[in-house]
C-alpha cells in the first residue's frame, strides 16, 4: 500500500475510534462513520479453460469503502472516503463543503465531479447489479483492454473546486446545478487514449500533468409528477487537455433521464467522448491521417429497468453498449491478434443483462446476473459472442 492511501485509511479509522471514545459532553461535532463491501464472482464460460484473465477480470473481485462525515456546523462539513477495488486502495474523497444556502455550496478538495446520473449511485451498495453500465465500466467488462474500459469509468475522483446548489420552484419542480474545475484525466503525448491508471495513481501524488484544469458542469431538472411518481432530466459536460504539453483535448458529454413509479425505476443514459491524439508519426495508424490532426469518438448508452417483486426481491433488466469510431493503431504483420481482439475504425459492443437482488436481512443483499455479449470484431478465436455470469453479496455498515 502506498503512503497516501495508508495515511487516509489510518485517518478514517482514527477519527471513527475517536468519535466512539469521546464523551458526549465533549462532542460539539456530528460524526457519521459508514461503509460497504461487495464480493463478486465473475465466470466467463465461453472462454476455453478456467482462466478468462486475458479478456476480463474473472474470479473473485472485491469493492469496499469506508467513509467518515463530520458536520462542523450548519454550514461547514467534511467527508473522507477510502475505497478498494480493481485499482487498489485509493483516497476516493477528501473534501469540505461550505453551504452558504441550499442554493449555493462551495466544495473543494478531492471528489468526483458532478457528471451523469449513475455516478450518484456508483457505490455497489447503491445499485442492484454486480457491475456498472458499460459507459461507466471500470474493469469488469469483457475485452476491457481492447476497449480501454468505458467512456467515463466511475468513480472518477479528482482534485479541484466545485460550486453546486439546488433551486426550488414550488413544491414540485427543482433544478440541481454544478460547475467545477479539476485537474482532469492524464495520458502520454504519444498515446492514443486516456491512461486511467495514471490518472488515479497516488504514487504521482495526484498532481496534474499539465497544470491546466478540466472544466465542466451539470444541470438536472427534477419534477414531481404525482404522489409516488417523479422524473429527472439531466445534462453534463467536461472538457480539458490530457497530455503533458497541454495540446490534445478531450470532451465528454452526457444526457440522462430517470423515472420513478412508486418503487419501480426506469433509467436511460447516454455518454460520448471526443478525444484527439498525437499524429506526428502517421505511419503508426491503420488509416490515413487528416492534415489537421485526428480524433476518435466513443459513444455509450444504457437503458435499465429495476422492478421490486416483493420487499426482499428486486429484478433488473439492462441493455447497454458502446460504439467507437475513429482511427486505430496499425498492427505489425508478424504480431498475432491479442486474445481480446482488435478494434477497427467502426467497432461496437452490446450487452444484455438480467439479474436479481435478494435482501437477506437489513444491510445484506445477494446479487446474481447473466450477461450476453455481442461484439462487432472477432477475438483471437474468431468469436464475436460471449456469456458472463455474476454471483455476489454486498453489505453495508
Amino acid at each position: 500500500m502506498t503512503r497516501a492511501p495508508r495515511l487516509a485509511l489510518l485517518a478514517i479509522l482514527a477519527a471513527a475510534l475517536l468519535a466512539l471514545a469521546t464523551p458526549k459532553v465533549a462532542r460539539a461535532l456530528e460524526r457519521n462513520f459508514a461503509g460497504s463491501a461487495q464480493v463478486d464472482y465473475h465466470l466467463v464460460p465461453t472462454v476455453p479453460g478456467a482462466n478468462a484473465r486475458s479478456v476480463a477480470f474473472d474470479g473473485f473481485t472485491v469493492e469496499a469503502a469506508m467513509k467518515l462525515t463530520v458536520d462542523f456546523s450548519e454550514k461547514l462539513s467534511a467527508q473522507v472516503k477510502v475505497c478498494y477495488g480493481c485499482h487498489g486502495i485509493e483516497d476516493d474523497m477528501a473534501y469540505l463543503d461550505y453551504r452558504v444556502a441550499p442554493e449555493l455550496t462551495f466544495r473543494f478538495g478531492r471528489f468526483s465531479p458532478s457528471f451523469g446520473n449513475f455516478n450518484l449511485r456508483h457505490d455497489p451498495a447503491n445499485h442492484r447489479l454486480a457491475d456498472k453500465p458499460l459507459p461507466y465500466d471500470m474493469g469488469r467488462m469483457l475485452r476491457l483492454r481492447a476497449w480501454n474500459m468505458g467512456v467515463l469509468p466511475s468513480p472518477f475522483p479528482d482534485n479541484g473546486l466545485e460550486i453546486n446548489g439546488k433551486l426550488s420552484f414550488g413544491d414540485d419542480v427543482s433544478v440541481d446545478y454544478a460547475a467545477y474545475a479539476v485537474a482532469g484525466f492524464k495520458g502520454d503525448t504519444s498515446g492514443v487514449d486516456l491512461d486511467f491508471i495514471r490518472s488515479r495513481d497516488p504514487a504521482q501524488y495526484y498532481v496534474d500533468n499539465n497544470g491546466r484544469p478540466t472544466v465542466g458542469g451539470r444541470l438536472a431538472f427534477n419534477a414531481r409528477l404525482g404522489e409516488l411518481t417523479d422524473a429527472t432530466l439531466g445534462a453534463s459536460i467536461m472538457r480539458g487537455t490530457f497530455d503533458p504539453s497541454n495540446q490534445l483535448t478531450y470532451t465528454i458529454a452526457g444526457a440522462d433521464l430517470v423515472f420513478r413509479f412508486d418503487r419501480t425505476n426506469l433509467r436511460f443514459e447516454y455518454l460520448v467522448r471526443r478525444q484527439e491524439f498525437d499524429v506526428s508519426d502517421p505511419t503508426r495508424f491503420k488509416y490515413e491521417v487528416p492534415a489537421g490532426g485526428d480524433f476518435f469518438m466513443k459513444h455509450g448508452a444504457y437503458a435499465e429497468l429495476e422492478q421490486p417483486l416483493s420487499d426482499a426481491i428486486d429484478v433488473v433488466g439492462r441493455v447497454d453498449g458502446m460504439y467507437r469510431v475513429g482511427n486505430v493503431l496499425a498492427q505489425a504483420p508478424a504480431n498475432p491478434v491479442p486474445p481480446d481482439g482488435l478494434l477497427d475504425k467502426h467497432s461496437s459492443v452490446v450487452r444484455y443483462t438480467v439479474g436479481a437482488s435478494v435482501s437477506v436481512e437489513r444491510g445484506l443483499r445477494l446479487k446474481a446476473s447473466t450477461e450476453l455479449w455481442q461484439f462487432s470484431d472477432e477475438d483471437a478465436r474468431g468469436s464475436t459472442r460471449a456469456l458472463g455470469l455474476h454471483v455476489g453479496a454486498v453489505g453495508t455498515f
